[in-house]
């Protein structure tokens, strides 16, 4: 197994969104003979292109077709979670060293990343049906109370939707019953990682206009076609952003200018809880290269092998 004589054995590039992450991630794989895995919570699901941002564009680099994992996996409406991502990281992870490539793990959900980078011990969460027909019918309010008489609430994605509270609170109520057992031993990561991001002018310019792309692009017409195959509403709007948003002014209960403009502060508020992820990786040991602003994306490449090398 090789690594460009690199002591790293994995890149990862995270950032928020909008940064360009999928950019560099493929130009940088270009280069080594490596290989994209997603770290993005959304991307895993099939249909669901414009709203997760997936870039497949990106994916072709002079010409040539940068191989991914984890995008695509999922049909819209499973709800994917941080256990299955790690337990498909390593798989991939694997596949792309046995065949003497080079991992390079791309996304902005910080968690996901985390959960690779440190080697979380995760259990197996299994869905309690007597439980969530117990909560089903409570308010937002009273499932994010319920909520936090098992823990403080640090992630304020947990209480986006009801939904999501429920499956927060499936997930202490399980671990309250069933402490953790020791686990299958992950592989040793040693991972360079590289920060993308802009100043906060330039990311919410950058944001904006991303945004007024995709819709351009089709972006309704993505949500109206899910929902249109069977996907319902209401599993839509679990996936928080995009899909919240987008789906409500497709029932009819945003005007298009009213869903543009909370979507907008949406995604300005997400990238700002980005990177107070990342900062707090950063204090609590985790080290993160930022790439420079200024310079072409091939300056910012050499940069990177230029770190790797180190």
């Amino acid at each position: 197994m090789r690594f460009m004589n690199s002591k790293y054995n994995l890149i990862t590039i995270l950032g928020h969104t909008a940064a360009g992450k999928t950019s560099v991630a493929t130009n940088l794989a270009h280069r080594i003979n490596g290989e994209i895995i997603s770290g993005d919570s959304r991307q895993v699901y099939r249909g669901m292109d414009l709203g997760t941002g997936k870039d497949l564009e990106d994916y072709i680099v002079d010409g040539k077709e940068i191989p991914y994992h984890l995008i695509d996996i999922e049909d819209p409406g499973y709800e994917y979670n941080v256990y299955e991502f790690q337990r498909d990281f390593f798989k991939a992870y694997s596949d792309i060293i046995d065949r003497d490539a080079f991992p390079v793990l791309c996304g902005g959900t910080g968690l996901y990343v985390e959960s690779v980078i440190r080697g979380y011990d995760l259990p197996y969460i299994p869905s309690n049906e007597e439980l969530r027909s117990s909560l089903k019918d409570r308010s937002l309010e009273e499932l994010t109370n319920i909520l936090r008489s098992y823990r403080d609430l640090h992630n304020t994605s947990d209480t986006e939707t009801i939904r999501r509270a429920i499956r927060a609170i499936e997930i202490e109520e399980y671990l309250k019953n069933n402490p953790p057992k020791e686990s299958e031993k992950l592989p040793t990561i040693n991972s360079l990682i590289i920060g993308v991001k802009y100043n906060r002018e330039i990311r919410r310019e950058r944001i904006t206009e991303r945004l007024k792309q995709r819709i351009e692009e089709g972006m309704i017409e993505e949500v109206r076609g899910l929902i249109d195959s069977g996907v319902e509403p209401e599993k839509l709007i679990y996936y928080g952003l995009e899909y919240k948003y987008l789906t409500l002014h497709v029932m009819g209960e945003l005007t298009k200018h009213e869903m543009f403009e909370k979507l907008n502060i949406a995604i300005h508020q997400f990238a700002k809880r980005q990177m107070t992820w990342f900062r707090r990786m950063e204090r609590n040991g985790i080290n993160i290269n930022w790439l420079p602003e200024e310079g072409n994306l091939s300056d910012k490449i050499d940069y990177i092998q230029q770190l790797m090398r180190g």
